[in-house]
């Protein structure tokens, strides 16, 4: 993970051998299971929960703000399950006071420039495409 161009809060939780690639952001109250690779100028808000062996694809934006004029700034999270695939420039919001998270399912693929809105629940094994 020792990736000295990208910026890691010091309250991340991050497994050990998740890969980091340059130029990726990980804010405070984030988790990262093992196996997980993260590619270059990914961007991992609070509130983000990622299983283990995710591939998360360049330009990536994960657990950022709902986009709903009610929030108020409620604790909210983004629940990723394990082996599940998002390619480049995919947003993920993170849920609202309506459900407190945004679930994506184990082993989905979400393909490149997909938005997944707040408190979305997305079974396993899915394709999502744009």
């Amino acid at each position: 993970m020792n990736q000295p161009l990208a910026y890691v809060h010091p309250q991340a939780k991050i497994a050990r051998n998740v890969v980091i690639e340059p130029f990726t952001t990980i804010h405070a109250n984030v988790h990262i299971g093992s196996g997980t690779w993260i590619g270059s100028n990914v961007t991992i808000m609070e509130g983000a929960r990622i299983g283990k062996n995710c591939r998360i694809f360049p330009g990536a934006v994960i657990s950022a703000i709902p986009q709903d004029l009610k929030f108020e700034g409620e604790d909210s999270l983004t629940v990723i399950g394990d082996n599940t695939t998002v390619r480049e420039c995919v947003t993920i919001n993170r849920g609202t006071s309506a459900s407190g998270e945004t679930r994506i399912g184990k082993d989905v693929l979400i393909m490149a420039t997909v938005h997944i809105a707040h408190d979305c629940v997305i079974g396993d094994n899915a394709i999502i495409v744009n």
